[in-house]
């Protein structure tokens, strides 16, 4: 069985490789992320687009569309007497609460 102090070092060991790949992955990166920028700028140049056709303004790069904050959710029960719906997120309505209290189950209310 390795002693603390063997392991501690073995440990140290694995740092440090852990360290020089981490740099060698970083470099790797910024090489190709190079090369993928003058492919596009070769590209963009061979069919005459420009960062305006893009969207974008110099210098500044360009956000993909934000969407829906707010994404909306599939209801998942339903009042059969009004059609009002709950997705069961957040408080249950006070239709589905007073329809359980009367001895209802949520099963009957399923979408």
């Amino acid at each position: 069985m390795a002693t603390y102090q063997e392991l501690m070092a073995q440990k140290a060991a694995l740092d440090e490789q852990t360290a020089q790949l981490e740099k060698q992955i970083a470099e790797t990166l910024r090489a190709e992320r190079t090369g993928v920028i003058n492919q596009i700028k070769t590209l963009m140049a061979d069919h005459g687009v420009t960062l305006a056709d893009l969207g974008a303004k110099a210098g500044k790069p360009v956000k993909a569309p934000a969407g829906d904050v707010t994404r909306k959710v599939a209801p998942k029960y339903r009042d059969p007497n009004t059609g009002e719906t709950w997705s069961g997120r957040g408080l249950k309505p006070k239709w589905l609460s007073a329809a359980l209290e009367t001895g209802r189950t949520l099963d009957e209310f399923a979408v």
